[in-house]
């Protein structure tokens, strides 16, 4: 099965919406994810700020969309070095174990390594254990010692709005 790899660009949207929709389905988080293709079409806009990239791999037979790598910049205050950081990483199951994530990764890491980065950080699901059997093999070391946190929807807006006391 031949594959291609490209730059993802605002046109890719609604095909990333629904392979998005795959994504959230497969980590048992559809209820979840409300993906708006308008709003990804503008965020993936050259010119856009804050901007996301992707890549995408396409099956060069059917021209179709079998997977992305989403990601954006992060930086690192320890070392002052920009890095990347990997939002998600999907391939449809029909093709997985046919080198197409690897690739997918791997590109995002050319890129990091082009662009002066000295990391590419995600997150998996500790339940994934196909996904976190692949990292491991490419040298992806978890990080035990942080827990990730996250403030969202009315949290994030509560929080916000508070009077800071102190």
């Amino acid at each position: 099965m031949p594959f291609a790899l490209r730059a993802g660009v605002p046109a890719d949207a609604p095909a990333l919406v629904g392979l998005i929709k795959e994504l959230a389905n497969y980590e048992k988080l559809a209820h979840e994810a409300v993906p708006d293709a308008e709003e990804l079409a503008k965020h993936l806009g050259r010119y856009a700020s804050p901007r996301v990239e992707a890549i995408v791999a396409v099956d060069t037979d059917t021209k179709e969309a079998i997977g992305f790598a989403l990601f954006f910049p992060s930086y690192s205050t320890f070392l002052t070095r920009w890095g990347i950081y990997l939002e998600d990483l999907y391939v449809k199951p029909e093709y997985r174990g046919r080198g197409v994530g690897l690739a997918l990764l791997q590109m995002v890491a050319s890129l990091a390594v082009e662009r002066g980065a000295d990391r590419l950080e995600w997150s998996v699901l500790n339940w994934n254990e196909l996904a976190l059997r692949f990292y491991r093999k490419i040298g992806a070391a978890p990080m035990d010692d942080w827990d990730r946190m996250r403030l969202s929807g009315e949290n994030l807006r509560e929080f916000a709005a508070a009077e800071v006391v102190g």
